[in-house]
């Protein structure tokens, strides 16, 4: 606890500075923290707009929605 930090958070209890980036900035948006580890040139910039990923992939939604079904049942409650 409190000894990391990056895309899954600080995990110290304070949700303020989960947006950590690896020069120690705290990002107020996603797209920006996003773009903080973005490999230079490997793939685009995050525009202010986060795209819905399941518009790119027909059933995507659907998928999703039951995978996530199964995370919140009573198996992890």
């Amino acid at each position: 606890s409190g000894q990391v930090r990056g895309l899954c958070g600080t995990f110290n209890g304070d949700q303020r500075d989960e947006f950590t980036t690896p020069e120690g900035d705290v990002e107020p948006g996603v797209a920006a923290f996003a773009n903080a580890f973005r490999a230079a040139g490997a793939c685009p910039a995050l525009g202010p707009g986060i795209p819905d990923p399941c518009d790119g992939f027909p059933g995507g939604r659907e998928r999703a929605e039951a995978a996530c079904a199964v995370l919140m049942g009573p198996a992890f409650q």
